[in-house]
Order: C-alpha cells, then sequence, then structure tokens
C-alpha cells in the first residue's frame, strides 16, 4: 500500500487558482513596470516550486523512480499519467525557469512579459485537475 500525503497535495493544489489568477492579470494587463515585472518572477517562481512539490509528492508517495534534476521531476510524473502529455514540454520549460529566477535574477528582464506567464494562467487549472484526477484513479 503507498502512502501519498494528499493533505499536503491538496495545499499545494489551492494555491494553484491564485497563481493563475495572477498570471492571467498580470498577462492582461501588462505594462512593463519594475512591480509587475517583480510580481510575474515571483508568479512564476511559486508556478514551479508547486509543481515540483506535488510531483516530489507523488514520486515519494507512489514509489517512483528518483529524480535527479527539477526537469526529471516532470519528466517521471508524465510517464506515470499524472497529467496530459501534451504538458509535459511546457512544464519543463517552466522548470527550467528556476535557475534564472532564483539565482539569475540579477539578469532576469523585468520589463517583459514571459510568454509561460499567458501559457501557465491556463494551464495550471489544467494541471491541478489531473492531478486530482490521478489520485482518484490511483488511489
Amino acid at each position: 500500500m503507498y502512502y501519498v500525503n494528499r493533505e499536503q497535495i491538496a495545499v499545494r493544489l489551492d494555491s494553484i487558482a491564485e497563481i493563475a489568477t495572477a498570471l492571467d492579470k498580470l498577462a492582461a494587463n501588462w505594462q512593463g513596470t519594475v512591480l509587475e515585472g517583480l510580481a510575474q518572477e515571483r508568479a512564476l517562481h511559486l508556478a514551479i516550486e508547486t509543481v515540483t512539490d506535488i510531483g516530489s509528492f507523488l514520486i515519494d508517495g507512489f514509489i517512483l523512480r528518483d529524480a535527479s534534476s527539477y526537469e526529471d521531476i516532470i519528466d517521471i510524473t508524465g510517464e506515470a499519467g499524472a497529467f496530459p502529455a501534451d504538458m509535459q514540454g511546457t512544464l519543463t520549460e517552466l522548470v527550467k525557469l528556476r535557475k534564472p529566477l532564483v539565482q539569475d535574477y540579477y539578469v532576469w528582464l523585468r520589463t517583459e512579459l514571459h510568454p509561460l506567464t499567458k501559457t501557465m494562467a491556463s494551464m495550471l487549472p489544467i494541471f491541478k485537475r489531473s492531478i486530482e484526477e490521478y489520485l482518484d484513479r490511483e488511489l
């Protein structure tokens, strides 16, 4: 029997609506201000951490192979069928932003709307539903 920490996954899934709304509002009203740029950075960072945290809980709970990187978390959970296959490339692009956002933040172009901002605004709610369906199906 698996021990999947549904409580901690649910806490993270619950944050998705707020993150998606912020990304959507940023994309719709983009003016290129520093404040918007900083908000975009944080919202994208939260999206990354949410997706990878959920993936890590799934990997641990279902005793999937160990992940060697953030991209690997996406690969492993994608192979397990936790989300639609057509999402995998975009989620991989998202997690590849972690290093630029966290370590190379001083060169991030804050006045530009990142293409993933609009994409993730619509994809995150689908990701949430997919994870919930995956958990219901597997447990």
